[in-house]
């Protein structure tokens, strides 16, 4: 959410960072209301000064034994308690339009951000590794003639219905390897808190990270009003929702594997083929809570470690930066990963980290007692996936496969797989 006072300093500047998002001006319409909230509450503070000299007043007036000015007086303090009432009302609905205005209202990119309308204008700062050379066509992962045992669209569809997937056996496992990998590598090497949390949660922890109000649909609610998680970004960032912490805890750096469930109320029709663009799925996410001068830099850090677990398992990628347009709700800066998919000849996304500042901390009031002692302040906060589980297995697959229909996988997965080195063209690990 955005900090009301910084509208009011610079208006014009709140709407010229909104126009390169792609979203209309709203400073003018903030700040009439902002206004005239602020004129109730005024009016109902004199309002009330005026009650309470009446109040005094007709205490003395029944003293003095006049009737007329006590009866004047009381018949005042009514009409002031009745004003009270409804001008502390009518801010109060003010105050809920500008929230709801405020809350629906996208995060504002840093000054570095390319302009742009959508993915087309992302701009690559970064590639590692070269996508191998194959003697035959390579193959997506579901058409893998090693895959195909272990990978059951149709149980899936059965279960559940489109757009979900039952593993088994050697691919089910390599799958759980991968999110054994990812976890042990950011808690040995990089630093990282494991954090295991539920994945139901409240209606105010989806609003504290930006899920809500706006993106409803995009996830799934139970019928007794819990919602299922997108992401851990959600439980994990909301840890601190509400509290004032020590800036000597920070930063707080966490890693967490969970299910993830997305409705894809946005993408129908695309990506419906294997497992790139599933309902429910498996990522190990990273969040870090961090002390406002640190943020960007934390950004980096945070890519790197995603774009590490890659180079670990040897799957070639490119990092780049989201235009103004086509940044998620709640970033300020973004950064995708996109690693390399022989199948179908392109680098998709693997990864997405980003920076928003002190935009879910404000929604979710979260703050940090300064070490001088000075006044609270808002922390930043900052999520990323390092990596998705399930577009990770697709990467294997596909980078490793062979003519015959086997795949070749990663070392740094062996000790994961009982020292096996390779899916067989059956579907066995071997």
């Amino acid at each position: 959410m955005h900090d009301i006072r910084a509208i009011r300093d610079n208006p014009a500047a709140f709407d010229a960072a909104l126009t390169r998002r792609g979203d209309a001006p709203a400073a003018a319409t903030i700040l009439a209301l902002d206004e005239a909230r602020r004129a109730r509450i005024s009016a109902a503070e004199a309002a009330q000064a005026e009650q309470n000299k009446a109040s005094k007043d007709v205490g003395a007036a029944k003293a003095a034994g006049d009737d007329a000015e006590f009866e004047r007086l009381r018949a005042l303090v009514g009409e002031k308690k009745a004003e009270i009432a409804a001008m502390t009302a009518d801010a109060k609905a003010l105050d809920a339009q500008l929230t709801d205005m405020l809350l629906g209202l996208p995060n504002l990119p840093m000054d570095d951000v390319p302009d742009g309308a959508d993915e087309a204008d992302n701009v690559e700062i970064r590639r590692w590794g070269t996508p191998a050379s194959y003697d035959f066509a390579p193959k997506e992962h579901y058409e893998i003639a090693g895959v195909i045992p272990g990978m059951d669209f149709e149980a899936g569809a059965k279960l559940s219905g489109t757009r979900f997937v039952v593993l088994s056996g050697a691919v089910a496992r390599i799958h759980r390897a991968l999110a054994q990998f990812m976890l042990d590598t950011h808690v040995d090497e990089n630093g990282l808190q494991e954090t295991w949390t539920p994945v139901l949660v409240r209606e105010e922890m989806m609003i504290g990270t930006g899920q809500l109000p706006k993106f409803g649909e995009d996830s799934y609610q139970t019928t007794d009003g819990w919602w299922l998680v997108p992401t851990a970004e959600v439980p994990v960032t909301n840890l601190i929702n509400g509290d004032v912490i020590d800036q000597s805890t920070l930063p707080r750096r966490h890693v967490a594997h969970t299910q993830c469930f997305r409705s894809e109320a946005g993408s129908a029709g695309r990506d419906t083929s294997g497992m790139l663009r599933q309902h429910q799925f498996e990522k190990v996410e990273m969040v870090s809570i961090t002390h406002p001068d640190d943020s960007r830099t934390e950004l980096d850090r945070m890519t790197a470690c995603a774009e590490g677990i890659l180079e670990k398992l040897g799957m070639p990628y490119r990092t780049i930066v989201l235009c103004t347009g086509d940044m998620g709700f709640g970033a300020r800066r973004t950064h995708d990963i996109e690693v390399w998919l022989p199948g179908q000849d392109t680098y998709r996304e693997i990864s997405s980290v980003s920076v928003c500042g002190d935009f879910q901390a404000r929604r979710m009031n979260a703050r940090f007692k300064p070490s001088d002692g000075g006044k609270p302040q808002f922390v930043h906060t900052l999520n990323g996936s390092g990596l998705a589980v399930g577009r990770c297995l697709i990467a294997v697959l596909e980078n490793g496969q062979q003519a015959d229909g086997a795949v070749r996988l990663p070392e740094v997965l062996h000790p994961y797989l009982g020292g096996k080195t390779m899916l067989s063209a059956e579907g066995k690990l071997v």
